[in-house]
């Protein structure tokens, strides 16, 4: 549009890559099942730092500032995983130990004190808590709480909150630490891991389908991203660049996302809009 307007004519066809999917209207953007697969595969291994103490509170922080997809899916992921395994509980080897105990995302309404509660009665039964975390979620009463003490978070030139100068992850332990009584707190990130990692069979699939039609709208002149059209019936096309949006809010709607919630025991409230 911006060549068009300044006299330059040039065909351009993308492709929608980004590990977060929150580009509208793309129902699936490339990579972001490979990385929620390997959030869960790094979840598989630092949870089992439960047994190196009493009282373990482990914080999963996943990558997301607007869209909580990747950890929701990364939970699912996981909690499919868990229900696969065998467990020997005379060891110590429990389920209830190495299971997703809460899942919060930047869609999601946060009530620390009602968690807080919630996750106490874990703590007491299980002797760990394990929390996958949207880096995004949070951040409002982050921000609130940082300005209440006359501070104000950097920002990037799109004038968005930079994340890792407020440290969700530790925010959170912060918040969570005390009430459960935890003993040790550890925060673990996994989203260069899991951004770093080769394609799996649902994304080689996608991105085939893809490219082989990226090349067919080139070969006939088109321009636009390619990706199924959630406002055009899910149909893979050439979306018109002017209808192309980031921070695509997660879908917490999906029955696949209320069984995930179903198991952690949380109720799913929407956050209210402003």
């Amino acid at each position: 549009e911006y060549l068009h307007d300044n006299g330059h004519e040039m065909q351009v066809v993308g492709l929608p890559k980004t590990i977060d999917n929150d580009i509208v209207p793309i129902r699936q953007s490339l990579g972001a099942k490979s990385a929620a697969e390997q959030s869960s595969v790094f979840a598989q291994n630092i949870i089992a730092e439960h047994g190196s103490n009493p009282k373990m509170l482990i914080i999963h922080e996943i990558m997301g500032r607007a869209c909580g997809y990747l950890t929701a899916q990364a939970a699912e992921y996981y909690q499919t995983w868990h229900s696969q395994q065998e467990w020997l509980p005379g060891i110590g080897h429990r389920a209830d130990r190495w299971d997703v105990h809460a899942v919060f995302l930047p869609e999601l309404a946060l009530d620390i004190d009602a968690e807080a509660a919630r996750l106490k009665k874990v703590m007491d039964e299980s002797g760990c808590v394990n929390i996958f975390l949207s880096e995004g979620a949070g951040i409002p009463e982050i921000v609130a709480e940082m300005q209440a003490r006359g501070e104000e978070p950097e920002k990037d030139p799109f004038g968005h909150v930079k994340i890792d100068t407020i440290n969700p992850g530790q925010w959170f332990a912060k918040q969570f630490a005390e009430k459960l009584g935890a003993e040790k707190v550890m925060v673990q990130k996994s989203g260069y891991f899991s951004r770093s990692a080769k394609a799996n069979a649902d994304d080689l699939r996608l991105i085939k389908s893809m490219t082989d039609y990226a090349v067919q709208v080139a070969l006939e002149g088109g321009s636009g991203l390619i990706g199924h059209d959630e406002e055009r019936g899910d149909v893979l096309r050439a979306v018109e660049f002017e209808r192309v949006a980031g921070h695509k809010a997660f879908d917490v709607s999906q029955p696949w996302f209320h069984e995930v919630m179903e198991r952690t025991g949380q109720k799913i409230v929407p956050v209210t809009a402003e």
